[in-house]
């Protein structure tokens, strides 16, 4: 991912027909017509927003699958240009500008299990991206469990691979004002973890807020 990848968007926030701030370590659940354009905004800088899509139409089914994503464009990272497929081979969405430049598919979301596995015991009960994404479900009218909760993009963050295969979380590449941007190809739910990460680098360990915009 070079230069080459970093596009700004035309769209004007002031014609937007959506703008929420979702505060640090909080989750955010909404939809996305087809054709419109959302963007994710860092506020701060080195936020990282955990996200999963599913088709509106029948969310239990069709959802957004990393597998799909990396082998449809051969590369594990995301940026403009990259189709974001479903588990049945259907592109979801498109990144259509990215002032970051590349973005994470590999990393997963944090939960109690992991924090506790990676860093100690005692971080077992810290908040996580799983508890966040189970609260915003829990009351939806979507019929969604826990068992819906697939592997996940990690928008802004940096999850590099090492030379032996394995992952490693750096510092962020994002700043104050970056953001991706997507078009709709289908009509899909959108569930975001404002990631609560302490532990790691992910967030410049300092949770910050994010904001969504939306346009028709």
């Amino acid at each position: 991912m070079n230069g080459k990848n970093l596009v700004e968007s035309h769209f004007n926030p002031d014609d937007a027909v959506l703008r929420q701030v979702v505060p640090a370590g909080e989750p955010w659940l909404g939809e996305l017509k087809k054709g419109q354009t959302l963007r994710i905004l860092d506020l701060e800088g080195n936020q990282a927003a955990d996200t999963i899509f599913y088709s509106l139409a029948n969310p239990q089914a069709e959802k957004y699958s990393a597998i799909e994503t990396v082998r449809n464009q051969g590369n594990v990272y995301l940026t403009t240009g990259s189709e974001l497929c479903s588990n049945e081979g259907n592109v979801m969405l498109t990144i259509t500008a990215d002032t970051c430049g590349r973005h994470d598919t590999l990393g997963g979301a944090c939960s109690a299990e992991s924090n506790q596995m990676r860093y100690a015991l005692d971080k077992k009960p810290m908040h996580s991206c799983r508890d966040s994404f189970l609260r915003a479900i829990q009351d939806s009218r979507y019929g969604l469990t826990k068992r819906d909760i697939v592997h996940n993009i990690n928008f802004f963050m940096n999850v590099p691979l090492t030379p032996e295969g394995g992952l490693s979380f750096e510092d962020g590449i994002s700043s104050p004002g970056k953001y991706v941007e997507m078009r709709a190809e289908m009509d899909v739910i959108v569930l975001v973890s404002n990631c609560p990460q302490l532990n790691n680098p992910c967030n410049a360990y300092n949770p910050t807020p994010i904001e969504m915009i939306v346009w028709e």
